[in-house]
């Protein structure tokens, strides 16, 4: 069983406060608790690095403290101290995920993750905008990666490591300052600027993180695209779909919260987030 669906960031997080509690912890609680008991099963739930939150200093290992500073991020934390509490079935493996950010091209493109979010503006209005001072740190994953990832989770041999097991799932690589990411993305597009919100108040969402551990557990599922890599591909694919995206793609439905929003006034879902 692989447990993805999610309030998925912290924009619609902090709207739907309420409803991310009850989707992202109690309805996942109510679903893996009975099905880790039973034998030889095998669950693998979408954790997140944010879990880390304000993290100075070191990156941040599976057993350091957990700083989540966000409901986003406080139910992941939730989630892995039930499957922490469980007693799992025999031959039962569950495995949480602590992916890194997501980024790169899919059928179902979201501009509201970072890397995409830069590509796009680059792209579309020749200039970068940050949000922020562009100092905190990102520890970032493609999407694709993420998937090789899943595949593992589910295939692992319970008897190398713990029935339960949490890991950081990325690469100590990918560990960008956004500042970085803008420039990286700003080198590849002609005439692209890059602007910085000096009056931004400091995002205290900043973490560097190890993934060592996961590069020894599943050495044939590490990530292989790189931050050049995915920045071309973003290019190529958002270019050729250039014509679907407006120019104040920020408002568009490319951001998953517009989506929640257009449903919402079309009353095809209810203030819960269920459907009508």
């Amino acid at each position: 069983m692989l447990i993805l669906s999610a309030i998925s960031n912290d924009p619609m997080g902090n709207k739907f406060l309420d409803v991310t509690n009850s989707i992202n912890y109690l309805a996942v609680k109510k679903i893996i608790e009975p099905y880790v008991a039973l034998p030889n099963k095998r669950l693998v739930f979408a954790s997140s690095c944010s879990i880390y939150g304000d993290s100075e200093g070191e990156p941040k290992k599976e057993f350091d403290t957990l700083n989540p500073l966000t409901d986003y991020a406080k139910s992941k934390v939730a989630v892995e101290k039930v499957l922490q509490r469980c007693d799992l079935g025999n031959g039962t493996t569950a495995t949480s995920l602590r992916f890194a950010t997501a980024c790169g091209m899919s059928d179902r493109l979201r501009l509201d993750l970072v890397l995409n979010d830069f590509v796009a503006s680059a792209i579309i209005n020749n200039r970068i905008e940050i949000l922020s001072d562009g100092s905190p740190w990102r520890p970032l994953i493609h999407v694709k990666d993420m998937s090789r990832a899943i595949e593992w989770a589910i295939l692992r041999d319970k008897n190398i490591s713990t029935p339960y097991l949490a890991v950081n799932t990325g690469s100590s690589s990918w560990n960008y300052q956004v500042s970085e990411l803008a420039k990286a993305v700003a080198n590849n597009v002609s005439n692209c600027e890059v602007s910085v919100n000096t009056q931004a108040l400091p995002d205290k969402r900043s973490y560097k993180v190890n993934f060592d551990p996961f590069g020894s557990l599943a050495p044939n599922h590490t990530p292989v695209y790189t931050l050049q890599d995915t920045i071309s591909e973003l290019i190529d694919g958002i270019s050729d779909i250039r014509h679907l995206i407006s120019n104040d793609f920020r408002a568009s439905y490319f951001i998953r919260l517009h989506i929640l929003e257009k449903h919402l006034k079309n009353r095809m879902l209810s203030r819960d987030l269920r459907w009508t």
